[in-house]
């Protein structure tokens, strides 16, 4: 098997893994919590334990790629792998929040598992064949977002939460393990001149379109993640109990999964005929609309079929998002567009655990569902407002770079 080849199916399995892993034991850190003895406040440390990790991984995923640049992607994959697993199982042995919020922390801190393998995939791919890895390399983390709730559900179920934070420890120490054995990184040549983060940001601020969809990513996320920390708590309303809430919210967070591996391609398709602006309306309104439809509902089975339903439209924002990255950058300014990108997301995951854990705790969780689908339409507008600068021309990045620099 060709290097190329033989990467790409061993960084998927291990994006697999880690992602597995990860949405095993995160979804249920409410009902975790409930576990070891936190009784007031639930809803408030959901929002901190949610938010911790992506405020960490915002202000160090700049330094990282710069170790990355010097270093090679694989180091900082493995590197990341074996913190993983050193976190999840130290998160097993934690009896209170305290702990568990510092674990957090230093999980956003020093992870960074699966950008660097598509960093290896996107480098080490015959030019030809860039699209098809890359496509396939996020068919992994779609599935194991799939398969981790189910699994951590049913650990939690059999067990409790504590065996399943460290069966992820486990499966993170493998899944690292296939990388040192297996991926060989080739074509790397250290990076000698970096961009400095203050020019970037300086070239984005002349591209409006660019700006207004670094906006438009941040306020989805804070709106989706509003819900995040919640909704295991919001199953408990239901009636069930705190094991039978997380094989539940397990199966609830794996719907949307199911629904985007089922629908993206063909919301894709459908961006490349009718433009990925139309898509992405389409999308947030649905998503909004999703999102005020689960109000209502007080039986399991009916929530359930909104959530599928939600997935099955919202899961067209972000490919469309990064749709119109592309539309908005020349190649050469491309990269980092797509990190500013992740930076928009990480900010709106941030806040949006700590809005949503805050509301519910001072009003209600069905108060979070109205804010998270009042938030999308809006952002819906301004998606809409923005087609204003997607018919402007593309801005130069390259001459603005030398008019910064001269």
């Amino acid at each position: 098997m060709e290097i190329w080849k033989k990467n790409l199916w061993v960084l998927w399995l291990g994006s697999f893994i880690v992602s597995s892993s990860f949405s095993m034991v995160i979804p249920f850190l409410p009902i975790f919590l409930i576990q070891i003895g936190v009784t007031e406040n639930v809803e408030m440390w959901s929002g901190l334990l949610f938010s911790s990790a992506f405020l960490a991984g915002a202000l160090s995923s700049p330094f990282w790629g710069s170790v990355g640049d010097k270093y090679g992607r694989k180091a900082m994959i493995v590197r990341a792998g074996f913190v993983l697993c050193v976190i999840y199982l130290l998160t097993s042995f934690v009896t209170s929040p305290v702990q568990l919020l510092i674990l957090r922390i230093l999980q956003g801190l020093l992870s960074g598992f699966i950008p660097g393998a598509i960093a290896i995939v996107g480098t080490n791919t015959p030019e030809h064949k860039v699209g098809y890895a890359l496509s396939t390399m996020s068919t992994a983390t779609a599935t194991g977002s799939i398969m981790g709730p189910l699994l951590g559900g049913v650990l939690a179920k059999l067990f409790d939460n504590r065996l399943a934070f460290a069966s992820a420890g486990v499966l993170c120490f493998l899944a690292t393990m296939l990388v040192i054995f297996y991926v060989k990184e080739e074509k790397f040549v250290p990076g000698k001149e970096r961009v400095s983060v203050f020019s970037t940001f300086k070239l984005a601020l002349h591209n409006k379109l660019l700006l207004v969809v670094l906006v438009l990513t941040m306020f989805t996320q804070f709106s989706v993640m509003t819900i995040e920390p919640v909704l295991p708590l919001y199953i408990v309303q239901f009636g069930h109990s705190a094991s039978d809430a997380s094989i539940l919210a397990g199966i609830i967070f794996s719907l949307v999964g199911v629904a985007s591996i089922l629908f993206a391609s063909r919301w894709g398709k459908l961006a490349d005929k009718i433009g990925f602006q139309k898509v992405l309306l389409i999308g947030l309104f649905a998503g909004g609309i999703g999102s005020l439809l689960q109000i209502p509902f007080d039986n399991i089975w009916a929530f359930s079929i909104v959530r599928f339903l939600y997935g099955c439209f919202f899961c067209a924002v972000f490919p469309a998002l990064n749709g119109l990255v592309v539309r908005a950058t020349t190649p050469d300014f491309r990269g980092r567009a797509f990190s500013l990108s992740q930076t928009s997301n990480q900010l709106g995951g941030m806040l949006g655990p700590l809005v949503g854990g805050a509301i519910s705790s001072v009003f209600s969780i069905h108060t979070v569902f109205l804010l998270t689908g009042v938030l999308l339409l809006l952002t819906m507008g301004l998606a809409f407002w923005s087609g204003r600068f997607s018919r402007q021309p593309e801005t130069n990045s390259s001459s603005a770079s030398k008019a910064i620099h001269h």
